[in-house]
């Protein structure tokens, strides 16, 4: 299997009533920081390193975990200043020793089989292939539009009256030669600097997938994953 990067730098600025001085990643969940189950599960679908793309309050991250979680390697790329989504895989990208990474957010699960994930993007030959969730409403997250081959042909943007459609599970396998173009450099987006802005020009796909989803970017979400999380294993 690939490495793994995860953004892990995020300040949860939307969570501070509810969990303060941690980065958002850290956030306890049942006594266990979310992260926990990220790389529980990372594990469990036979992933053995894993870079974490860090910032806010990092030493917090690196103190709890070192540089192994069980059998689980771990690498930090830490951000001397803000980079963005974009930015912080960027930088992590070059810690990762082969020519893609599986990608994903630090403050979402989304429980996709990542070995079909990879199959799939190599079946495509992909520059980026993203994890797409069906959701009744996009509203909150936007949508991502696709053509009958799987070949994203759009991005819709937030809105209050967006929907059903398929939304961005913040879940990725990424070339590592799609991020290290020259117009990629400092602080940028990876959603709306690099897919959005590039999806008619690389070969980009979306993977639907029915698995779990929960963010824990609200208040409301976060404390459904401290009621939900409790039946989780690895």
């Amino acid at each position: 299997m690939v490495e793994a990067i995860i953004l892990a730098g995020g300040l949860g600025t939307r969570l501070r009533d509810v969990v303060s001085g941690v980065p958002k990643s850290m956030a306890p969940v049942n006594n266990r920081p979310f992260l926990e189950y990220l790389l529980d599960y990372l594990i469990n679908q036979g992933i053995s390193s894993v870079v974490l793309s860090v910032g806010y309050r990092h030493e917090i991250i690196s103190g709890h975990f070192g540089d192994r979680y069980r059998n689980l390697s771990i690498q930090y790329a830490v951000e001397n200043e803000p980079l963005g989504t974009g930015g912080g895989i960027r930088l992590a990208m070059w810690k990762v020793t082969g020519p893609k990474a599986l990608v994903m957010n630090g403050d979402s699960l989304f429980r996709v089989n990542y070995r079909e994930l990879l199959e799939y993007h190599l079946k495509k030959n992909a520059d980026a292939t993203l994890a797409l969730r069906k959701m009744d409403d996009t509203g909150r997250y936007g949508r991502v539009v696709m053509n009958r081959t799987r070949r994203i042909t759009g991005f819709g943007e937030k809105s209050p009256d967006a929907g059903p459609g398929y939304i961005n599970g913040g879940v990725y396998v990424v070339g590592k030669h799609f991020l290290m173009e020259p117009e990629f450099r400092g602080r940028f987006s990876i959603e709306k600097d690099c897919f959005e802005r590039y999806y008619h020009s690389s070969r980009m796909f979306g993977f639907p997938s029915g698995g779990y989803f929960l963010d824990i970017g609200i208040p409301e979400d976060y404390k459904k994953a401290c009621d939900e999380f409790a039946g989780f294993g690895d």
